[in-house]
């Protein structure tokens, strides 16, 4: 069996900070999109962790990349923070509905993140993946259960069938200790999120589906320090083990002093691929 693939990328990609330095002088931000989807073969979108996007954004990032591009898209937080992932259902239907299918050939990934202070629940867990959509066209079936919220704005319209990754980032301590945690994962198909975060959280590496979803927080400041070249020669090695066994993904979102981009393209080169 050959090698699986691996994309390097950016979690996010309109931050000021990167005008001018990564993004070239004068560059209309209109096509900073463009210039970084030229350059990295994935992107994670995580402005829908916030707040749910118009179809017409995700209709038009699509139409700004290259064909072979992916996006990864962060799922809101009020599902994961405000209902803490219970009755989920209708608000899944809304995230859906709002446009995230119109990515088409685009769509990756699907990342749901968890707060600090959320402990392993089996049971919470176990409704939760079981009302999550395993393919576009299951999730544009549930997008039609979408309520009053995204009336006017939705994305509708029939899609290629095909199979839909979801992702899990636990920052609860007591993640690590639990064996039934890795169990439910692999169970349910859900990816392990590794994220490095500088300490602060746990950094669980365990392979428990399909693909392996990596976050780079900063290597030794969460969101602030750069990866040296010996940070980078360590992830490089784990990238090459996990890509033997699983399509592998990798953000980097130490955004605040432009080592993000910078970083991925030193990774990808290290890696030999990108676009």
């Amino acid at each position: 069996m050959g090698l699986h693939p691996v994309r390097i990328g950016i979690s996010g990609w309109r931050y000021r900070p990167w005008r001018g330095v990564f993004y070239p002088p004068g560059l209309p931000q209109r096509r900073e999109l463009e210039h970084a989807s030229r350059l990295l073969s994935t992107i994670e979108i995580n402005g829908s962790f916030y707040s749910l996007q118009r179809p017409s954004s995700y209709e038009r990032w699509a139409a700004e990349t290259p064909e072979d591009f992916v996006f990864s898209v962060k799922g809101p937080r009020y599902i994961t923070h405000m209902l803490r992932l219970r009755g989920a259902r209708t608000a899944l239907a809304n995230f859906f509905a709002s446009g995230v299918l119109a990515l088409g050939r685009t769509l990756g990934p699907v990342l749901w993140q968890l707060p600090e202070r959320q402990a392993f629940d089996e049971e919470q867990l176990e409704g939760f993946f079981a009302e999550l959509p395993r393919s576009t066209g299951a999730a544009a079936e549930l997008a039609r259960e979408h309520d009053d919220k995204v009336a006017g704005r939705t994305w509708l319209e029939p899609v290629e069938d095909r199979p839909l990754r979801h992702v899990l980032e636990v920052r609860g301590a007591g993640f690590a200790d639990e064996p039934r945690y890795l169990q439910q994962l692999r169970r349910h198909g859900i990816g392990n999120v590794v994220a490095d975060t500088a300490g602060r959280w746990p950094m669980l590496q365990d392979v428990t589906a399909p693909v392996v979803y990596v976050r780079l927080h900063g290597d030794t400041e969460l969101y602030v320090s750069g990866y040296g070249d010996e940070a980078l020669g360590r992830w490089a090695e784990r990238v090459r083990r996990w890509r033997q066994e699983a399509d592998v993904y990798v953000y980097f979102d130490n955004d605040v002093k432009v080592h993000a981009p910078f970083d991925a393209l030193r990774l990808e080169h290290l890696l030999r691929v990108g676009p």
